[in-house]
């Protein structure tokens, strides 16, 4: 604030300096009294643009560090929520939220906020100068700045809906992008090529129009505010030359009131796209809040009990009573009074319809679905009583589409555990009947296995889900028809495995 109320102060002054110039000229030229001059107004210039630096650095370093803390908010707070909201929450918006809404409270807290302060200030500072020098002249110079403003505020709404769409159809372009290049082997399999062309070059010139008609709207404004600040600069000089012929007005106070008009010019269009900005980024601001003041439905109590803490080790006995699971918004549960009881070192198969809760299940193990307390124990302590993270160390689930990391073989490997040496990733990936497979890839285990391990077949993919979980070495393993892409005799060698261990 301080450094702006100096920047416009040293706006206000250089203009009188410059009048004092052109006035001192009329009187008699002086090469010492231009030089002094010229030297004064040259120092206030340098001074102002040094104060105008430093103050944008600090407003606008202000701007970017509120952007990375509340995206870095954001995405903690995305973690913390549970699985089955998050996919069923379109991650378009989650993105959208995480992005432009993000980059619409920096500009609020930035750009819009040193703008508006500007604005006010220069109008505050400013016109009290023109008036001492004129208020006729004054009054007939910023006449026309409300229709200035007005003109940039119906024209800033247009160009911000305008960007708006231009910004969605550059979305769907990219996810149209992202989809195809995901599904090329199904695209190439139906012969697909040409609808896919047919539908991207459709994108593609709804993108383009987009683009055209936000660049008609600018350039049909900016002639227009051109326009209108040369009408006030020809109403100030109408008017001002009567008065110099007059002798009521020094040409040196023509002068600065011409400097003080153009000073104004820019403040005022700029006003415009402020209050658009504010708009807006009270709107982003909403939106961002009500996604963090989301409470996710499963997370950690006040106090929580660990088990390693007990007289002995977790040893993966898991006992249900009366279990029942119904996701938000089901007319239903899909878990409904299980009872069962779990031994240490049992294999256990769940065998049942589709859709009939198997997975549900699975993910129960590990808290991934709200569980209600006093119906699923490990180790004779209430799931709902350990810290997630423990329990999550304690329970290794490998569902059937095992989700894979754009790394290598052996980070996603040791995912799970990142501290685990190369001896241990291999033991791993052997135990998962995957070690085999990577000796054919010429890279090994540094072999970057593409967006969610697209360069691998199914059942590698899934052998490499199983090896992460593996070299967790939890005490309890939870498959969720983890082999189903697995010939009968490498899965048997896997089972083998696992019963081994």
């Amino acid at each position: 604030a301080i450094a702006l109320v100096l920047v416009n102060f040293l706006r206000v002054t250089i203009p009188l300096e410059v009048r004092n110039v052109v006035d001192e000229l009329q009187q008699g030229f002086s090469y010492t009294g231009i030089l002094r001059q010229a030297g004064w107004i040259v120092v206030l210039t340098s001074t102002m643009a040094v104060i105008r630096l430093i103050s944008r650095q600090l407003v606008f370093g202000i701007g970017r560090q509120v952007e990375v803390d509340l995206r870095q908010r954001l995405f903690e707070h995305m973690l913390r929520q549970e699985p089955n909201w998050v996919q069923t929450t379109g991650s378009g918006e989650v993105i959208s939220r995480a992005t432009s809404d993000v980059e619409n409270i920096r500009r609020l807290l930035g750009f819009a906020i040193l703008s508006l302060t500007n604005t006010l200030l220069a109008y505050a500072m400013t016109l009290p100068a023109m008036l001492a020098i004129d208020p006729k002249l004054t009054l007939a110079a910023v006449g026309l700045y409300p229709l200035m403003l007005g003109t940039v505020r119906l024209f800033g709404g247009r160009m911000m809906r305008q960007q708006r769409a231009q910004q969605q159809e550059l979305a769907g372009l990219s996810n149209l992008i992202q989809e195809d290049l995901s599904g090329i082997g199904a695209i190439k399999i139906y012969g697909q090529e040409a609808s896919e062309q047919d539908a991207f070059s459709g994108r593609n010139r709804r993108y383009r129009d987009s683009a055209i008609r936000l660049a008609r709207t600018r350039s049909t404004l900016f002639p227009l505010l051109e326009g209108i600040s040369s009408i006030s600069l020809l109403l100030l000089l109408a008017i001002g030359s009567g008065q110099l012929e007059s002798g009521t007005l020094s040409i040196g106070g023509l002068v600065a009131l011409i400097i003080y008009v153009e000073q104004l010019v820019f403040p005022t269009a700029l006003l415009g796209f402020t209050l658009n900005t504010f708009q807006t980024g009270q709107v982003s601001l909403e939106r961002v809040e009500e996604l963090l003041q989301r409470e996710p439905a499963i997370q950690d109590r006040t106090s929580t009990i660990s088990i390693t803490k007990q007289e002995h080790e977790p040893r993966g006995r898991f006992e249900a009573r009366n279990l029942r699971v119904r996701y938000d918004g089901a007319d239903r549960d899909t878990l409904n009074g299980l009872t069962f009881t779990i031994e240490p070192g049992e294999l256990v198969a769940v065998v049942g319809a589709v859709g009939c809760g198997k997975t549900t299940l699975a993910r129960a193990f590990g808290r991934m679905v709200p569980v209600a307390e006093g119906e699923l124990f490990l180790d004779g302590v209430d799931i709902t009583d350990l810290a997630l993270q423990e329990l999550r160390h304690d329970v290794a689930i490998v569902p059937q589409e095992g989700f894979l990391f754009t790394s290598t073989l052996a980070d996603n490997l040791r995912y799970g555990e990142p501290e685990a040496d190369t001896a241990q990733v291999e033991t791993a990936a052997t135990q998962a009947r995957l070690a085999d497979d990577i000796k054919g890839f010429p890279d090994g285990y540094k072999t970057i296995v593409g967006e969610r391990g697209i360069t691998l077949s199914g059942g590698q993919r899934q052998r490499t889900a199983l090896g992460r979980a593996l070299l967790v070495d939890a005490p309890v393993l939870v498959l969720d028809d983890a082999l189903a892409s697995v010939d009968n005799n490498t899965a048997a060698a896997i089972l083998d495995s696992i019963r081994a261990q």
